[in-house]
């Protein structure tokens, strides 16, 4: 199975693929979609839509995987942060993959152990965990850490689907 994870954000949108077979993950392709500061929120939008639809139509993953927004101190960046997460669970999901959604700490309890684990722990661990990736910066490794999560807990959300049918 073919993930891709997303690590939403306005100037940087984190992203990583990875295979997960059996219980064996592998490391695939990682990477930042970003936007130009200066322009118009609108069309900063459009650049994380096309970045996303490229990087999907290249890799052609099956599931799709979304961090859940951090709340910030500041209102207006919360907001914009939200409206780029939204991007990113649109894209895959107009594409037609399923996309699981994840809250921060259990990104980071899922790949370190620990919910409060620092930025650099996560991006120690994806390298551990995913030999070959660590090369496009923590966007992307905070990406790959909620592929990661994703791949772990899908088993266990398709059986509570299935449960509740």
């Amino acid at each position: 199975m073919r993930i891709i994870g997303i690590d939403p954000g306005l100037q940087r949108t984190g992203w990583g693929i990875i295979e997960a077979r059996d219980n064996r993950l592998s490391f695939v392709a990682e990477g930042t979609v970003t936007s130009k500061p200066k322009t118009d929120l609108a069309d900063r939008l459009m650049e994380l839509h096309d970045g996303l639809v490229e990087v999907i139509e290249t890799w052609a993953p099956r599931e799709a995987a979304v961090e859940e927004t951090f709340v910030n101190k500041n209102p207006t960046s919360t907001l914009k942060l939200g409206q780029a997460r939204g991007i990113a669970l649109l894209v895959p999901a107009r594409m037609g993959l399923s996309v699981g959604e994840y809250t921060p700490n259990l990104v980071k309890k899922t790949v370190v152990g620990a919910g409060h684990a620092a930025k650099e722990q996560i991006q120690m661990m994806v390298k551990t965990l995913l030999p070959g990736s660590g090369n496009a910066g923590p966007d992307a490794a905070d990406a790959l850490a909620v592929a990661i999560c994703h791949a772990h807990h899908r088993e266990t959300q398709s059986r509570i689907l299935a449960g509740g049918r």
